[in-house]
């Protein structure tokens, strides 16, 4: 998968995950963090990190850094991923 800036759209939160941590961003901090209310339990959590796991059932998030500063961006991997 090349890096192709900031023009990448991405069809599903896998896609989304899987580019984060290919680029080296899975554990790195955001910008500044988002409340999330998770899909999949409904709980809400802080989501501080380019790729964070729900604390509560797993659900796997990430976001890209270019779009790290708008919350819609945002999108869920699936449990475990």
């Amino acid at each position: 998968m090349a890096h192709d800036g900031c023009t990448g759209t991405f069809a599903n939160g896998q896609m989304v995950v899987d580019k984060v941590r290919q680029m080296g961003f899975y554990d790195q901090y955001l910008p500044m963090a988002f409340e999330i209310i998770c899909e999949n339990c409904s709980n809400t959590f802080e989501m501080e990190q380019f790729e964070t796991h729900c604390p509560h059932c797993d659900m796997v998030y990430g976001v890209t850094p270019c779009h790290a500063f708008d919350p819609t961006n945002i999108m869920a991997a699936g449990v475990g991923y």
